[in-house]
């Protein structure tokens, strides 16, 4: 199985049936990983919508096989993105997802249309 990493527009795409969902098959889900950072946001997202707690945080973690905590090299690697993306106007959070997936050395996944610019060394699908 092989690892990916989704950013939160791209989980949420999964829970809400959005345009680009379908990109992400079962197989690909099978691998799937996810930064805490992102899920914070979408956690957020879901509650803010009037989901409850529990319900948001089920959603939010059900396209993932796993949450990874966010690190000591990951932080120092978001700070240092602001450099490379600051121009695109990447979040915190996005550029919490391209540490992780550069420090796996797998593909993201986002929904996000200004990542096709984004150039940091690791493999970027845009689902849509």
């Amino acid at each position: 199985m092989n690892r990916t990493v989704l950013d939160a527009s791209a989980i949420l795409a999964v829970i809400n049936a959005e345009p680009g969902a379908e990109k992400l098959t079962p197989d690909l889900l099978a691998g799937a990983v996810g930064s805490a950072v992102n899920l914070a946001e979408v956690q957020t997202k879901l509650v803010s919508r009037g989901w409850t707690s529990d319900q948001a945080w089920e959603d939010a973690t059900s396209p993932l096989r796993e949450v990874l905590p966010f690190d000591e090299e990951q932080a120092r690697m978001a700070g240092d993105l602001l450099i490379q993306t600051r121009h695109l106007g990447l979040s915190l959070g996005d550029r919490a997802c391209l540490a992780l997936g550069i420090a796996l050395k797998v593909p993201v996944y986002t929904a996000e249309k200004a990542w096709k610019k984004v150039k940091v060394g690791v493999r970027i699908h845009v689902i849509r």
